[in-house]
């Protein structure tokens, strides 16, 4: 989510001094904007309610999902926008701009918040009362006690489902000088920091191993509501996820190699994603696809899954959830080639990634905090079209189709705006000097 610069032509940025234990990245990657992208399209079919569509995506066949992509490659992204600002300026300027980062997102998420409230609390008065699209989204708790709530929501000591990903994020950014510091003891100190950190969100693996009663580490989403109703902690814990977003941010940085490309590691990804599949074959169940002989692998699967929840845990970013999104990761990796190199095959498919895909990916901040709001106007829109049956809408394929092409080209429009304003087109250009 971090704003980086466009990476269509795939230009190299200048390599700086090392001030720090190891250099940056100095050629940027075009993989980077084409699968955060990729996951901005995911995301928005994901947050628009009954989408049919959803029952394709990432979530439905393993561990992990466009949340653990996205957040992986703003990691990558950050490496890039921050990190040679760390080497060349040193700490003290780099966290500040990081503070200037997290400034942003905040007053993103904090608007976010309110333009979505607002407009849902306005679908009724405009005659769209075939659902209560605020109870939907779970916010009658706050307009009940708006005085509290309001107070949590500026301190981010209320995060409301559906509004918990910005906040995850700039936590997370927030860490990053942290990292830094340590850094320049070794690199390796500031990666076994980031696995303490998510250790220290993951203390619940203990209980697989006897009757210990431990707490993760985890912060307050509902601090304000009355007593017994005030202990739900976030969504997204941003000490268990920081370690998919430093994962990527070593990657990009130059603390991790690359991982080489050799049959062995294939298979052994191959062979998790296999068993990720197993465990989370919700797609499968939903298609009633589900021949007799899988009868008793699902029953192998009842007798394990209370014993695999803390593993499989969202919330906590869980160690099945890690290793899936690096099983993926590495075949997708593998997948699209040296550079990117299989990215660019064919002319139609080429044109489809510089000039949708990857422009998405390269103006995620903006186009995120857009499909927020937008994936709600969509289910209103898709509520509109389907039948009522008894107390159900049914959906029409054709036209969830026809709506979520929709979305996706508002998305592209959203990122082109968005590079547009950036591009500052109202300031003067100064004139090419001539040719000596």
């Amino acid at each position: 989510m971090a704003t980086i610069s466009p990476s269509s032509d795939y230009q190299k940025t200048v390599e700086a001094p090392a001030v720090s234990a190891t250099p940056v990245a100095t050629l940027r990657d075009p993989r980077l904007d084409f699968f955060r992208g990729i996951a901005m399209f995911i995301i928005l079919l994901a947050h628009t309610p009954g989408n049919l569509w959803t029952k394709w995506i990432p979530a439905r066949w393993g561990f992990s999902d466009a949340t653990e992509m996205f957040v992986f490659c703003s990691g990558m992204a950050s490496a890039i926008a921050f990190g040679k600002l760390f080497q060349t300026k040193g700490l003290a300027i780099g966290s500040a701009r990081i503070a200037f980062r997290v400034w942003q997102v905040y007053w993103a998420h904090i608007g976010l918040f309110f333009v979505v409230l607002t407009c849902m609390l306005a679908l009724p008065y405009l005659g769209f009362t075939l659902r209560d699209y605020v109870s939907q989204l779970n916010l009658p708790p706050f307009l009940d006690n708006i005085e509290g709530n309001l107070i949590g929501l500026m301190t981010l000591t209320y995060v409301p489902n559906y509004f918990d990903i910005l906040p995850m994020y700039l936590v997370i950014l927030a860490m990053i000088p942290l990292m830094m510091a340590l850094s320049r003891i070794h690199p390796m100190v500031a990666l076994g920091a980031s696995v303490l950190i998510w250790c220290t969100a993951n203390v619940e693996i203990m209980e697989l191993f006897g009757s210990a009663d431990v707490t993760p580490l985890q912060l307050p989403a509902q601090f304000w509501f009355p007593e017994g109703q005030d202990t739900r902690p976030w969504f997204f814990n941003p000490f268990g996820w920081q370690l998919c977003f430093f994962t990527g941010f070593a990657l990009m940085i130059g603390w991790l190699p690359r991982p080489p490309v050799n049959r062995f590691l294939i298979g052994v990804a191959v062979a998790y994603v296999l068993f990720a599949f197993i465990f989370s074959s919700v797609g499968m169940r939903s298609y009633d696809w589900q021949p007799e002989w899988w009868t008793g692998i699902r029953e192998w699967q009842r007798e394990t899954y209370g014993d695999m929840g803390v593993l499989r845990n969202k919330t906590e970013f869980g160690l099945f959830r890690y290793l899936h999104l690096l099983a993926l990761g590495y075949l997708a990796w593998v997948a699209v080639g040296e550079g990117g190199s299989n990215l660019k095959i064919g002319q139609t498919w080429s044109w489809v990634v510089n000039n949708i895909i990857m422009k998405v990916g390269q103006q995620s901040l903006a186009v995120f905090v857009f499909s927020m709001l937008l994936a709600r106007f969509l289910g209103v829109w898709l509520d509109e079209t389907s039948t009522l049956v008894g107390d159900d809408l049914v959906r029409d394929p054709w036209t969830n189709a026809f709506i979520n092409l929709c979305g996706f080209a508002l998305l592209v429009a959203c990122a082109y705006t968005a590079a547009w304003f950036k591009s500052t087109p109202w300031k003067p250009r100064k004139p090419a000097r001539a040719a000596a």
